[in-house]
């Protein structure tokens, strides 16, 4: 009998591990996109940590915009596609967006950076992205992106591509998060 009940204890224990993995793998994730830049994550800026004296004037980056949409009844266009910014210094972008639909609608925004290797010197220090966004039946708004791109983007970058999708929310409920960033169920 004792095989089994030592069987027993690991496969227990394995399963155990396995959970914690799989709990502990967004926020490692999303550790690890912070870090090195990949699949796009931009940062986030305080506008008090912005330093116009550190301006980088003798040199231009242009950044693009692109505007998405994924199974949401809305219109999302951004009023200028690109604007030319010196590093360091705070960017802006205008978006429209108007719900086309009978109903109200709940949507998120998740944003990018092309070339993700450059989205680690891109830093947001407000926009619409940070929240969802309700819109009520033929609500129309307008949404601002403030953006600084960092001095130390290296010089192969002259452009960049800052692209948002929005999605509807699901079951169109606001959905809130942990700190570790895990869905947690509302109650309704």
């Amino acid at each position: 009998m004792r095989p089994v009940n030592k069987t027993t204890g690991k496969l227990a224990l394995l399963a155990v591990a396995m959970f914690g993995f799989g709990y502990l793998l967004v926020p490692i994730y999303n550790v690890f996109c912070d870090i090195t830049g990949l699949n796009g994550k931009t940062g986030e800026i305080n506008i008090a940590d912005v330093d116009p004296m550190a301006v980088d004037r003798h040199r231009t980056v242009t950044v693009e915009f692109d505007t998405n949409l994924r199974e949401l009844p809305w219109e999302f266009v951004v009023e200028e596609r690109k604007v030319s910014v010196h590093p360091g210094e705070i960017g802006e972008a205008v978006f429209r967006v108007r719900n086309t639909s009978d109903r109200d609608v709940i949507g998120r925004a998740i944003p990018s950076v092309a070339p993700t290797q450059a989205s680690v010197y891109f830093d947001k220090t407000e926009c619409f992205c940070f929240e969802e966004q309700s819109l009520r039946a033929g609500e129309e708004k307008e949404m601002v992106v403030r953006f600084v791109v960092n001095t130390e983007l290296p010089l192969r970058f002259a452009s960049l591509v800052l692209s948002y999708t929005f999605f509807e929310v699901p079951d169109n409920k606001t959905v809130n998060r942990n700190e570790a960033g895990f869905q947690i169920k509302n109650k309704s």
